[in-house]
């Protein structure tokens, strides 16, 4: 299991918890309050969450996030990295941290992560909500496409386009094979990428990028179409106003089905809801 990353030792000396031997079906017949929240994060509003939920004394937040701080900003609050390890660990982890409730403030793609949560907060009839941010929607004057996958945005491509991607390079395999395009692929890290591929170059940077600054890096590429995920949120949309300013086409890739949950559409609903526990 992972440990913990404590970044703000003084105001959570408390941090750690006594080890719990056995787990049963539900966390409410152990008695745990619901002060201690465990937050997930990868989003830009779990960091808002995470500043806001700091000042608050009464309110014990552990916060944890699959990557480490060279891609995200550090959290005011303790923060874990890395995964749980499958089903049986996450449910170790919530037993022996003594959490009360959960809010998943991951990205709207992380599914995975997303289901798993509802489900095993569910079963052990902990209190969660998951914040997701409502889908983009098309304004007068873009040209927008959509797609269920990279997959299918793959054949919608022409041969020779010159494409700016922003999927990510986790799913970049189904949009870049066998495709005649030419991809420019935008990375946060200078880490080297896991795989080459003869028709990819990476960019690198990292948001929050302007409108302005979004146009001249289309102009300076030229780039024919911009295919990305339909995230949502204001802080990345920079990105389909540059090519609404260029007249460029845009393949949004739809969100996955997601799982059964308490919805909250901001930061402010989530820490209403906090307020609530």
């Amino acid at each position: 299991m992972c440990s913990l990353v404590v970044l703000n030792q003084r105001r959570h000396k408390h941090l750690a918890s006594p080890q719990l031997q056995h787990m049963v079906p539900a966390m409410n017949d152990l008695g745990i309050s619901a002060t201690h929240l465990l937050l997930l994060g990868g989003s830009g509003e779990a960091r808002h969450i995470a500043a806001a939920l700091a000042e608050k004394d009464a309110m014990r937040v552990t916060a944890s996030l699959l990557y480490p701080a060279r891609v995200h900003p550090d959290l005011p609050v303790p923060t874990r990295f890395g995964g749980f390890g499958g089903d049986d660990g996450f449910r170790t982890f919530l037993a022996e941290q003594g959490i009360g409730a959960v809010l998943d403030a991951t990205h709207p793609f992380s599914t995975r992560i997303a289901a798993r949560t509802a489900r095993i907060c569910h079963e052990l009839s902990l209190p969660h909500a998951r914040l997701l941010r409502p889908e983009w929607v098309p304004e007068p004057g873009d040209n927008w496409h959509f797609a269920r996958d990279e997959a299918a945005a793959s054949t919608m491509l022409l041969p020779g386009q010159k494409v700016f991607a922003t999927t990510g390079q986790a799913s970049l395999k189904a949009l870049v094979q066998d495709n005649l395009a030419e991809f420019k692929v935008r990375k946060l890290t200078d880490r080297a990428p896991s795989r080459q591929y003869r028709n990819v170059e990476f960019i690198r940077g990292q948001g929050p990028f302007s409108v302005e600054q979004e146009i001249a890096t289309f102009t300076r590429l030229s780039i024919d179409v911009l295919v990305a995920k339909n995230s949502g949120g204001s802080v990345s949309r920079t990105k389909l106003d540059a090519a609404r300013a260029l007249g460029l086409p845009v393949i949004l890739i739809d969100r996955p089905a997601q799982p059964k949950a308490n919805l909250l559409p901001d930061v402010t609903a989530a820490l209403n809801w906090v307020d609530g526990l």
